[in-house]
């Protein structure tokens, strides 16, 4: 039972895009639309160059913010705003995540590469807001971007929360390499898994995982 791996947890830490909702909901779709068009726009490239930089820097430096920070010098706070800016309209509660939740023991907090005002709103489109003791954006990482460990160093740190007695869900195989390596529990929150040394637990069905934790 996943549950004797969960005994000595009392902080719960979950990513956003793809872990609270489900893929399905292709809510991401909008902000790549949206984080194309800036690129666009900034750097003065056509659509398609603008879709090969994103790209690029995604793979290189973790987020497409990220990598307009470091070679371009983006000021990052009205591109946040401005990829954010979208319909919410496909999102609906989940009471039975919400129960799920709620029935962790210890402390529960959202730690997204989005920002926290846009992370503030997909909860709250789950019926989820007021659920979380806390919610971390990108800006409180210092625009560091998982799956950089500084990021969730400094995320964790403002946070007050011991990697070792912490768990964390994440769609992003990658961001779960340096919680791995900080002593954290890794849950990987995919339609299907990704084999891999850092990861302990993969689900398909988050509330379903998070019921087996509970006595």
């Amino acid at each position: 039972m996943p549950r004797h791996d969960f005994f000595h947890v009392d902080a719960w830490v979950f990513d956003l895009d793809n872990t609270l909702y489900p893929p399905s909901v292709r809510l991401f779709d909008q902000i790549e639309v949206r984080m194309t068009a800036y690129v666009m726009d900034t750097l003065g490239v056509p659509r398609e160059e603008a879709d090969r930089l994103r790209s690029h820097y995604w793979r290189l430096y973790g987020t497409t913010l990220a990598g307009l920070m470091h070679e371009h010098g983006l000021d990052p706070d009205p591109y946040l705003v401005d990829v954010h800016d979208i319909s919410f309209d496909a999102l609906t509660p989940d009471p039975r995540l919400r129960d799920a939740i709620a029935a962790l023991p210890g402390r529960r907090i959202v730690y997204t590469n989005g920002s926290a005002p846009y992370a503030e709103r997909v909860l709250a489109g789950r019926g989820l807001n007021g659920l979380f003791d806390a919610v971390f954006g990108v800006e409180h990482a210092d625009y560091r971007p998982k799956p950089e460990r500084a990021a969730f160093e400094t995320v964790l740190a403002r946070a007050g929360i011991a990697p070792e007695r912490a768990a964390m869900f994440e769609d992003d195989c990658r961001n779960l390499a340096a919680p791995h390596a900080m002593g954290m529990r890794t849950v990987h929150v995919a339609p299907e898994p990704e084999p891999a040394p850092f990861i302990h637990h993969h689900t398909d069905d988050l509330p379903a995982f998070l019921a087996q934790l509970l006595p």
